[in-house]
């Protein structure tokens, strides 16, 4: 079942991967014995606005989802307000979405911690940024369990150079980019 198919899925899914996270070494992406390195600093008003999945690590909520984006918006109160969108099994499909609010963990904004059911507890997670460009064009995204990570982009394809970059931030992290997932976006 697709991460955006229902808001009831979604915390299904949220609670087993925190449960499989805190009960298991399965399904890790990442060596936790290489410390996790953020960027110094995020400015969140450059960092709203749309991104394109690039490429992810398998995980059961995004299961299918093609044409993914995550769009961005800063709140008058610092939170940011998170818009997943993915098409399921092909591109001609119905977007479908699952909202949320993410808030920066300390002052650097490089941390966040986003909360797709506010009123449910313990179903936030860790939404770390690993490297980002000084355009604001690429960034690279992981979590200090090493259960996801991502590479997003301003637009649906990037360059062979800009993808190396964020392989590499991955592998600086401890990740096995190995069981990287290339995610199906439009065309330019």
């Amino acid at each position: 079942m697709s991460y955006f198919k229902s808001r009831s899925a979604l915390v299904v899914a949220m609670f087993l991967t925190s449960v499989l996270s805190a009960c298991t070494g399965g399904g890790q992406y990442r060596d936790l014995s290489v410390p996790i390195m953020t960027v110094k600093s995020v400015d969140l008003n450059r960092y709203q606005g749309l991104w394109y999945e690039i490429a992810r690590f398998p995980v059961s909520f995004e299961e299918g989802c093609v044409g993914v984006t995550a769009e961005y918006a800063l709140n008058p109160d610092g939170t940011v307000s998170v818009k997943n969108t993915c098409r399921e099994g092909s591109l001609d499909a119905t977007p479908r979405s699952a909202t949320a609010l993410a808030t920066a963990v300390d002052d650097s904004g490089a941390k966040l911690s986003v909360d797709f059911v506010p009123y449910i507890p313990f179903t936030s997670g860790d939404y770390w940024i690993l490297d980002l460009d000084e355009a604001y064009e690429t960034v690279v995204v992981g979590t200090p369990d090493g259960f996801a990570g991502w590479i997003l982009a301003r637009e649906p394809q990037i360059s062979n150079q800009r993808l190396q970059r964020g392989i590499e931030a991955l592998q600086r992290n401890g990740y096995d980019t190995a069981q990287l997932i290339f995610t199906q976006q439009i065309q330019n």
